[in-house]
């Protein structure tokens, strides 16, 4: 079968797979989903055998029609090979009663490089398909882990090029280290003084802006986008949720047919979506637990029907999920309209113009699929203590707040389901947070101190590539308000737009 993408916010925008990756965000504003799921016969007795790059061809050439098993071949096994310090790239290790879903075994430690190793391979693919000559720029905003990601996968490919930006005070120490210091001609990295709520906005409005379209061709370039709006971005993380299970029936956790929750840290909604998707094509999977920090703007849609971005800003130990405007829910909210694009960009719009939206009684009842709730910072340090304490599993924040609302799932539940938490990053993102929740005291050290305080506490050696961190050159530097981002990107482009 042939699958094509549409836009959520205009049925008559359709477009091939190749295509969605290329344009990253609809003409319109919309997310590319696809007009209808893969018919696949998941036979996990037989994907209990294969190998991560095995199952990856097999979910992505179902959703990637348009291109040819040689060239998904080509692009899984350039994305995952020996940069991935697992060979399982995305093990699942018992501790507990939990199962954890490893996604940082990638060369930034965090679950952005299951994504961003292939999206590279794909739009370079896609842009051969179609014969696009323009030189790619991909334009994306980051709350900490897809910035680096992403500039690792895109540093020197040839006809692209990469601006990324972040919140000037968002990230962890280590985040923006591996982000200013990053390598490649291609590669360019702007702060901001704002959030990343500012900075999404900001590039999305870029994306829809006529005048610099215009300019962008007349330069002979186009923009894409990295982050998880992209197709290409989203459709790569399917892949760990089938392969989770099928490690979960070869361990003989599970037997074949026997459905597992799974708690995933959720900001932007990409990743908790994936793990929708997967369910949608045949994965055993009974609730989707969405994990929020005090950023628990999900948390209280889920629970009431009303998404309210109007709300304060906090920033906590989960950078990754600071977010209030969780741009990947648009497409669960299409999806739950019945595919009514119409319906859909009224509630975007009440979004954009009000703050908030409500769905109908109708589109809620169908959620039942999801739980929802969230972990306060006491909250999240106690999860790591603890578990570190029962298990000596070290846990990241991000990786904590998933853990502490599935222990509130079960409480409010009294499941006996298999529980998979997502673990999202290493715990040499955030050392602060993970070695004061341990030793329950507050360090005066600096990062770098305390990235070794850590790997003498837990006994997980410290990667190369987070040692070299400290003595690396900074080589991207500026920093710019929200409304001067365009200014920047006008800049490193050398366009003009007037």
């Amino acid at each position: 079968m042939t699958i094509v993408y549409k836009s959520t916010r205009d049925e008559k925008n359709k477009v091939s797979a190749s295509q969605a990756i290329l344009q990253g965000l609809a003409s319109d504003g919309g997310l590319y989903v696809p007009t209808e799921m893969p018919k696949l016969h998941l036979n996990f007795e037989e994907l209990a055998k294969k190998s991560y790059q095995e199952v990856a061809k097999f979910i992505l050439q179902a959703f990637l029609t348009d291109f040819t098993p040689e060239e998904i071949n080509a692009c899984v096994e350039g994305a995952y090979d020996e940069k991935f310090s697992d060979p399982t790239i995305a093990p699942v290790v018992k501790k507990g009663e939990d199962y954890f879903l490893e996604l940082f075994h990638g060369p930034t430690f965090a679950f952005k490089d299951l994504a961003l190793s292939i999206l590279p391979y794909l739009m370079t693919t896609a842009a051969k398909k179609n014969q696009i000559e323009n030189e790619i720029v991909i334009l994306t905003a980051t709350s900490g882990d897809t910035g680096k990601a992403a500039m690792a996968g895109f540093a020197d490919v040839p006809g692209t090029r990469i601006i990324v930006f972040y919140p000037e005070k968002g990230v962890s120490w280590i985040q923006e280290k591996q982000m200013v210091t990053q390598t490649g001609e291609n590669t360019h990295v702007v702060a901001v003084k704002g959030n990343f709520d500012d900075a999404q906005t900001a590039v999305k409005q870029m994306f829809n802006d006529q005048a610099l379209k215009a300019a962008l061709a007349e330069n002979n370039q186009q923009f894409s986008s990295a982050n998880s709006m992209n197709i290409g971005r989203l459709l790569p993380q399917i892949v760990y949720y089938v392969y989770a299970y099928a490690q979960l029936i070869e361990q003989g956790e599970l037997n074949n047919g026997d459905v597992m929750n799974v708690s995933v840290p959720t900001g932007n909604f990409g990743n908790i979506l994936a793990a929708y998707y997967a369910k949608q094509i045949g994965v055993p999977i009974d609730r989707l637990i969405c994990a929020s920090n005090t950023n628990n703007v999900l948390t209280d849609f889920f629970q009431t029907g009303e998404y309210n971005r109007q709300r304060e800003f906090h920033l906590t130990s989960s950078p990754s999920m600071d977010i209030l405007v969780s741009s990947n829910l648009e497409r669960l909210i299409y999806h739950l309209t019945g595919d009514n694009a119409i319906q859909t960009k009224a509630l975007m719009d009440a979004l954009s113009i009000e703050g908030k939206y409500q769905i109908t009684p109708a589109m809620s009842e169908q959620l039942t699929d999801f739980f929802a709730d969230f972990a306060t910072e006491a909250e999240v340090e106690q999860s790591i203590s603890e578990v570190f304490a029962q298990t000596k599993y070290t846990m990241d924040p991000h990786t904590a707040v998933a853990k502490n609302v599935a222990d509130k799932f079960a409480v409010a539940t009294d499941t006996s389901n298999k529980m998979v938490i997502v673990s999202t990053a290493s715990p040499y993102k955030f050392p602060r947070t993970v070695v004061e929740s341990i030793s329950g005291e507050k360090s005066k050290e600096n990062d770098f101190e305390l990235v070794q305080q850590l790997e003498t506490l837990t006994g997980i050696a410290l990667p190369n590539e987070v040692k070299e961190l400290e003595t690396l050159p900074v080589r991207h530097t500026q920093v710019v308000a929200v409304d001067a981002m365009q200014t920047a990107v006008e800049g490193i482009l050398n366009l003009s737009t007037n």
